[in-house]
């Protein structure tokens, strides 16, 4: 039964909204997938890629699991010291704390990040 509604929930792909943070600096963002699951949750994977630059400092109402594709990035989580993730490297960032995402300098960044959100919470918000 789990198998057969995990199934039924991958075929379903809404379209993800995209929100100012996603569209800073030539910054893009393609939704991958959706899944309503667990119950009263959302699962959002996408690929992120930054040329250049930073995404902006924002935030997720939910985890954010990460896992680093191509080149180099500055996280700059609150808090915390910066750290530099490279390709084949991931993070994760708590619900709710504020940060960023800086392509290293000369280098672009691309990343495969997914988010397990609360239904009817934007995926990300800008954090000031």
């Amino acid at each position: 039964m789990f198998r057969k509604a995990l199934v039924t929930a991958v075929i379903a792909v809404p379209i993800i909204a995209v929100s100012a943070v996603a569209q800073q600096s030539g910054i893009k963002r393609t939704p991958l997938q959706t899944v309503d699951f667990p119950a009263g949750y959302n699962v959002v994977s996408i690929i992120a890629e930054v040329p250049d630059g930073c995404v902006g400092r924002h935030t997720h109402p939910g985890v954010e699991s990460t896992y680093a594709m191509e080149g180099e990035a500055i996280i700059k989580v609150a808090g915390q010291p910066d750290r530099t993730v490279k390709a084949g490297e991931s993070f994760q960032i708590p619900p709710g704390v504020p940060h960023d995402v800086c392509a290293a300098k000369g280098q672009s960044y691309k990343s495969l990040a997914t988010f397990i959100v609360e239904k009817g919470k934007p995926v990300t918000s800008p954090a000031p």
